[in-house]
């Protein structure tokens, strides 16, 4: 186990270095001919995997000759890589990173490395829900194209009706119909640990849980009057993620599956549940038209939970280069990218987002997310109420990693998150942990 550990560290590292490498060398404009490129650095998940964003590049080069040259990185190393690159000033001109209002300006330091977009037209149009997470210090530095963010566990309604099984509302009923889906020779329930971060979702996405089940545990964190060690009801979710696991109800060899296999796995039928967010019905049906008319959604019901977890940010956003050679540039994108009518497009031909943080483009939620919501309490998710949550999310993903490898118990990975958060507040000179 340590030498694959070991072996597993040091292509991590070798990858990094590629990477950095790499960005090292393409993070420059080029110029020689006169023609203005700007490199444009994101994870896999920070785009839309259509490509609507390269497409709508390509017209952009075309008509005003500045080429938009994209750099797309696993999602596994995105946040170290760009951290690194922020650090060394070799960012590439527009970078996308994950906000949240929390996290956002530690994980960016836009003072230093975003172009302050307060003034532009384009920012009165963003919606009053995102743009705290694209701002500091009452200046905004960042674009989204960001939903308000829900997961909900995904489910095959075909699968669900010849086993005679409802939508589970509590973790035993979640468990009792995994079994029976596996006993079925299918996967119960799609992980993707493999991606980094996939698998950290049950964990915080139920906090609305912890937070109505025990009031204050939110303003407690935050003032460092409690530890995460000792919420038992997350130290039960994590569990139950590892139950799960011994269960087989992840399937075989499930360590190395993707975020972006997902989609064919539930498509052929091989897995009955994924973790996705609304809008998930086009993408899964348009790539498999058999699954048209046949997936719901519920809530996910780890830990007991059946509160509803709202992230108001929770996705990338664009952020200029403030050290770029083509600042002027970056803004004239910016503006075009966000005229009304490529906002349309974006919305249309992206991945099936069913709304926007632009309430100029009208929402596409069907009455079954509009009565389902209506039906169920809503929460903010922890990691965007509770500092010093999301800025370790990849290194929580590697602990849970760890913990379905058999490497680290539920205790190990509740006892990390609290030392990485004393880290950072100290990094931060948090008055709370002094």
């Amino acid at each position: 186990m340590m030498r694959k550990r070991f072996l597993f560290s040091l292509a991590s590292v070798l990858l990094l270095s590629t990477l950095l490498l790499a960005g090292c060398n393409s993070g420059k404009s080029t110029e020689g001919s006169g023609k203005v490129t700007l490199t444009f650095g994101t994870s896999q998940s920070g785009i839309p995997r259509t490509g609507i964003m390269q497409t709508m590049a390509k017209e952009y080069e075309q008509e005003t000759g500045v080429k938009i040259d994209f750099q797309v990185v696993p999602d596994a190393q995105w946040r170290d890589l760009i951290k690194v690159k922020l650090a060394s000033g070799e960012a590439p001109d527009i970078f996308n990173v994950d906000v949240d209002p929390l996290s956002m300006p530690a994980n960016v330091r836009p003072e230093e490395n975003a172009i302050d977009l307060t003034n532009e037209e384009f920012t009165g149009r963003m919606s009053e829900e995102i743009l705290p997470t694209v701002s500091h210090n009452d200046k905004v530095y960042g674009v989204s194209f960001a939903p308000t963010k829900i997961w909900y566990v995904y489910y095959n309604k075909r699968i669900f009706q010849e086993l005679g099984i409802e939508p589970p509302t509590s973790y035993a009923e979640f468990k009792a119909i995994s079994q029976k889906i596996k006993d079925k020779d299918i996967i119960p329930f799609y992980q993707a640990p493999a991606s980094g971060w996939y698998q950290v979702l049950p964990l915080f996405e139920t906090g609305p849980n912890y937070e109505q089940t025990t009031a204050g545990t939110y303003e407690k964190l935050n003032n460092n009057e409690m530890k995460v060690a000792d919420m038992t009801q997350l130290k039960t979710v994590i569990e139950q993620l590892n139950e799960f696991a011994d269960l087989g109800y992840f399937g075989k060899d499930f360590l190395s599956n993707t975020v972006e296999a997902g989609i064919e796995a539930f498509g052929q039928e091989k897995a009955a549940m994924l973790l996705r967010v609304p809008g998930t019905e086009k993408e899964v049906s348009e790539a498999y038209p058999a699954m048209k008319d046949n997936m719901g959604f519920f809530v996910m019901p780890w830990g007991d939970n059946q509160t509803i977890g709202v992230n108001p940010g929770g996705s990338a956003a664009m952020f200029g280069n403030k050290n770029s050679k083509h600042p002027e540039e970056v803004l004239k994108f910016f503006r075009w990218i966000t005229e009304h009518d490529h906002l349309q497009r974006v919305f249309d031909e992206g991945e099936g987002n069913l709304t926007i943080c632009w309430p100029e483009i009208e929402p596409k939620l069907t009455q079954d997310y509009i009565d389902y919501e209506k039906n169920h309490e809503k929460g903010t998710v922890m990691q965007a109420a509770v500092k010093y949550i999301d800025p370790q999310w990849m290194d929580i993903g590697k602990d849970l990693s760890g913990m379905f490898a058999g490497a680290m118990t539920p205790d190990q990975i509740l006892q990390n998150i609290d030392k990485r958060r004393a880290e950072q507040a100290k990094v931060l000179k948090d008055e709370k942990w002094q």
